[in-house]
């Protein structure tokens, strides 16, 4: 980038706010080669009531040169989340020179709780990064710009900041990483799921029984690390792939109980590679484990097409197409409510993606 367009609109000011999405991963990422490059590609449903809303407004910084913002989480301010987007800004100051040229004053809050396994830094990086890619065309005269190339470049500068808001970035069904099995895929970005699902997919629904409103014991990003070393982890990145190709091919052909076998699958396996990390650690609880046991014995005794998965955290996310939801919201109510943290149950369901609000 040459000087010129280094200080293209410096000396502007703005606002600008998005909702984005956290997003549920049927084949897991787990584990990075590089900088924030994926070890094996992942597929997720991007939610719809689950999301981040994150306002920046930016003004000509008093300190050029230096990254200059204020942050503040549902009204308060957050150390910890104050670091995070600290090291984010610069590690994007590169690719964005204005960072340096500007201050901002950054708002979020979310409609779930933080940091409990249910992909809070997808939704609020993915927000981030669309907020900033927007101000990187507003300043090049480019505002209102959302066309394919501007939903790449933000999960392109999502991922900078973690992995799974990559995903985040679209609707439905989305893939991050590259396989040979989807055309443009990358490691660079996510992209949309580029076959029609079934349509006993459409309106998939994710209720999500929340175990722990609590901090997980151990971070996203220290699991991540734990995989380098990993006595399993060759297998596990080649099981992934092949889960990819069967998770597509359910997607593709409607299979339910094909998709709830691989689902699951991926589930606990995520969790077994937590287990088995030098040194190891357990983020289900009792509870996580008394939902999935009932889940498993419901759909045996009753036939329908219910199934869990869980993020990196305790809580339980259940599975189930449209067509069941009555049967199956009832049985969550008068079965599994009871091992919620204080009754705790988001009702979501695949979602349209992200949306600007200013």
């Amino acid at each position: 980038m040459n000087k010129s367009e280094e200080i293209v609109g410096n000396d502007k000011s703005g606002k600008v706010a998005w909702r984005s999405p956290s997003n549920i991963a049927f084949v897991k990422y787990w584990g990075k080669k590089g900088f924030q490059i994926p070890a094996n590609p992942s597929l997720s449903m991007t939610l719809a009531k689950s999301f981040t809303e994150t306002s920046v407004k930016y003004f000509p910084s008093g300190k050029p040169g230096e990254i200059s913002f204020e942050f503040s989480f549902e009204d308060q301010a957050n150390q910890s989340f104050s670091k995070k987007i600290e090291r984010y800004l610069e590690n994007l100051s590169g690719e964005f020179p204005f960072l340096k040229q500007h201050h901002f004053q950054i708002h979020s809050k979310n409609t779930f709780p933080h940091s409990s396994g249910i992909a809070s830094s997808a939704s609020a990086m993915s927000a981030l990064a669309l907020c900033l890619s927007t101000i990187n065309g507003q300043l090049k005269g480019q505002d209102g710009s959302t066309d394919d190339t501007f939903f790449r470049k933000a999960s392109s500068v999502s991922r900078i900041g973690s992995g799974s808001a990559a995903r985040s970035v679209f609707p439905g069904i989305s893939i991050w990483g590259k396989t040979n099995l989807i055309p443009d895929s990358s490691d660079e970005f996510a992209i949309p799921f580029n076959t029609k699902i079934h349509p006993v997919f459409e309106g998939f629904r994710d209720s999500i029984l929340v175990t722990n409103k609590g901090v997980k014991k151990v971070s996203s990003r220290e699991g991540h690390n734990l995989m380098e070393n990993h006595p399993m982890a060759a297998a596990r990145y080649l099981q992934a792939g092949q889960n990819l190709a069967k998770t597509k091919a359910a997607l593709e052909t409607g299979d339910l109980e094909f998709f709830i076998q691989v689902a699951e699958n991926e589930a606990l396996t995520l969790h077994a590679m937590m287990m088995t990390s030098n040194p190891g650690y357990l983020l289900m609880n009792p509870a996580t484990l008394k939902i999935i046991e009932k889940i498993v014995d419901f759909r045996k005794q009753n036939g329908t097409n219910v199934c869990f998965t869980l993020d990196a955290g305790p809580n339980v996310h259940v599975l189930f197409p449209q067509s069941e939801e009555k049967v199956i919201k009832t049985f969550i109510e008068s079965d599994l409510q009871q091992f919620c943290e204080d009754g705790k149950i988001i009702h979501d369901r695949m979602g349209t993606g992200p949306e600007r609000l200013i």
